[in-house]
């Protein structure tokens, strides 16, 4: 499994776990993602974190879930086939930033970001970044998987 340090916090990849133990290759699987065989290599050899969309697709593909590829968890459950929506990511950022009662600059100065572009995730005009999805993930004890809105609760 590769492993990706984001942080302080080591994270192991694995995309190209499924990949072998389904025997495809790196240019079938991106086919599939509907992206480059170089886009895809660097995902699985962790050049470059999988866009949040991509990884969504994965995951469907797989019949498994976002924390668990990632490395975030150790539990494989399948919530479902999922259609991305990046206004239901943006409505969910924005409830973990009303519970644990911080504002767009504070989270965006957590991320190392503008608030322009926080505002911009959660009217779901731009896609999250998936090393911030993770940072988020991290910090408020959430799950990627409730985050994307790939299942409902975030239990």
């Amino acid at each position: 499994m590769g492993k990706l340090i984001l942080g302080d916090v080591m994270y192991f990849n694995r995309i190209k776990f499924f990949r072998e133990n389904n025997e495809l290759t790196q240019k079938e699987i991106a086919k599939m993602l509907k992206t480059s065989q170089s886009n895809y290599s660097r995902w699985e050899n962790n050049k470059e974190l999988i866009p949040l969309e991509k990884l969504n697709m994965f995951c469907n593909l797989f019949k498994t879930n976002m924390d668990y590829v990632l490395g975030i968890t150790k539990n494989n459950y399948f919530y479902g086939t999922h259609i991305f929506n990046n206004l239901i990511i943006g409505s969910n950022l924005k409830k973990v930033r009303k519970d644990n009662n911080i504002t767009q600059e504070q989270l965006s100065s957590f991320l190392n970001t503008t608030q322009s572009t926080i505002s911009a995730y959660e009217s779901g005009k731009t896609d999250l970044l998936t090393a911030f999805a993770i940072q988020i993930v991290v910090k408020y004890n959430i799950s990627l998987e409730w985050l994307c809105g790939r299942k409902n609760t975030n239990d």
